[in-house]
């Protein structure tokens, strides 16, 4: 479950007042919203990669408003996907585990589950710069799923590619959603995808959350 209580913050001139919503558990709810309405900013926020003015910010009934990111249990794909270009596939998808100080064997483990449930056991060695932009998303999925977060964050996953990859990623996300249940807040510009994808859609207009329903007129 992901609740926004009466958020207040602002970045330069810009800011948010008053922003509330609730996604339960095991959504997937879709926020959208015209360039420059906020959405990565509260998207951040949530991840913990924005400082928040007040209001609270609460994680499968966690209060976690004041915690840094890695302690919120959150999967993040940022937009370009920040992946690690001198690390190979295999490496970027064990990351979060390694860090974490988890045995060699479980990370491997971990690495080949992620890799066939995300279509990429054929890119395990290769490095990231030799990728296509498709398969570049699937790995930063991969990474962000890895230690089995409680929440996913999806900036924008599919902005940057073309028709065929974008139809192929909401395929492989809806496959992500029904094996493993992650409650998910995904930004997007597109009605299309957020409908194709979520049980819950929000729009951000004038600085305020509403929802609308799943189908039926914008």
């Amino acid at each position: 479950m992901i609740s926004v209580k009466n958020l207040n913050l602002s970045v330069g001139e810009f800011t948010l007042e008053n922003v509330s919503f609730e996604v339960p558990t095991r959504s997937y709810c879709a926020l959208m919203g015209k360039t420059g309405c906020g959405k990565t900013t509260i998207l951040e926020a949530v991840c913990g990669l924005r400082n928040v003015d007040s209001g609270s910010i609460i994680l499968m009934s966690r209060e976690v408003t004041g915690l840094p990111p890695a302690e919120r249990g959150i999967g993040f794909v940022p937009q370009d996907g920040a992946l690690f270009s001198s690390m190979t596939v295999e490496e970027n998808l064990g990351f979060s585990l390694a860090v974490r100080n988890r045995p060699k064997g479980v990370v491997a483990e971990r690495v080949k589950e992620l890799a066939e449930l995300l279509g990429i056991a054929k890119l395990l060695q290769r490095r990231i710069q030799g990728l296509s932009g498709g398969e570049k998303q699937r790995v930063a999925l991969g990474r962000a799923l890895a230690f089995e977060p409680g929440i996913l964050c999806l900036d924008e996953p599919l902005s940057a590619l073309d028709d065929d990859t974008k139809a192929e990623l909401v395929d492989l996300l809806s496959k992500v959603r029904e094996e493993t249940g992650v409650t998910t807040l995904h930004i997007t510009h597109s009605l299309q995808e957020a409908r194709s994808l979520c049980d819950m859609l929000l729009v951000m207009e004038g600085g305020e959350v509403r929802e609308l329903p799943v189908e039926g007129e914008e």
